[in-house]
């Protein structure tokens, strides 16, 4: 070839380059906007978008925590994830793994656990709530009993049960048997204990009739109509129920802190309270 033909097809592709070119600006123009913003930019998936921490809490909580959840995501548009089980549980499947964010336990046992075994993170921790040990029985039973040292909870049971959450483990049960044992009756009252695996399940007993009495907190009582309280422990008799709360170390949710920061604002302090729980936060 010479060198005029060289310049000849040398203009001719770049006129077909700029005619593609062209095309495809033109395509681009005419796909829906939708669908070229999303090959642009891909957006993020609603769900994850509103998920936020995962909250897994002592089982006692479940009332005023569902309702301050529930504000949260009205303002934050987060959904935060609750479960709810013995603190004892809890604890052991966030030792093992389980995939959670932040804690709450219903003592400061369970969370002096997990802080020794560096699962917490610690300048998170801090005392959030208290509540207060009752004896509750059906809200259609009549009993009469003074809570005081050695007064007959085993003769007023009868043939009956007294529902507590497991003794060994469960918070509430531990401080059941606390005060069980500071008011002398522990001996007598052992045999008739029905252990349930937490303490709404406890409450669950008495409520549908299953035990006569049972060993509660007070802000359970409140949640239920089906049972009253009978008589409130005194708080000497057994360890202070606290309710510390803490990111888990091992968090990635960007909204973990700012829930756990939540759970003492003023809005929070508010149904805490309603419900029968002791703030803790000035």
């Amino acid at each position: 070839m010479n060198k005029k033909t060289d310049l000849t097809i040398a203009a001719t592709t770049r006129r077909g380059l700029a005619t593609l070119a062209l095309s495809l600006i033109f395509v681009a123009a005419m796909l829906p906007r939708p669908l070229f913003a999303q090959q642009q930019q891909p957006a993020l998936a609603p769900a994850a978008a509103a998920k936020g921490p995962t909250v897994f809490a002592a089982a006692s909580m479940k009332t005023a925590l569902d309702a301050v959840a529930a504000a949260w995501t009205a303002e934050t548009g987060k959904t935060p994830p609750i479960v709810y089980a013995s603190s004892a549980v809890l604890a052991k499947q966030i030792e093992q793994g389980a995939p959670a964010d932040i804690f709450i336990s219903a003592d400061l046992t369970w969370m002096d656990y997990l802080e020794k075994a560096k699962l917490i993170q610690s300048k998170t921790r801090h005392n959030l709530l208290g509540n207060v040990l009752v004896l509750i029985e059906p809200a259609d039973a009549t009993a009469k009993l003074t809570i005081a040292p050695d007064f007959d909870l085993a003769g007023a049971t009868g043939d009956g049960k007294i529902a507590v959450c497991t003794i060994a483990s469960c918070p509430g049960g531990i401080y059941a048997k606390q005060a069980l044992e500071a008011l002398g009756i522990w001996a007598k009252v052992e045999p008739k204990l029905a252990q349930a695996d937490n303490i709404r399940n406890a409450l669950a007993f008495v409520s549908r009739g299953e035990a006569k009495f049972g060993i509660v907190y007070a802000t359970d009582a409140k949640a239920d109509p089906k049972v009253k309280v009978v008589g409130t422990f005194p708080e000497a008799t057994h360890s202070p129920i606290i309710y510390p709360v803490a990111v888990i170390e091992t968090s990635k949710n960007p909204y973990a802190v700012a829930f756990a920061t939540y759970l003492s604002s003023k809005a929070a302090k508010k149904i805490w309270t309603e419900q029968g729980f002791k703030f803790l936060q000035k």
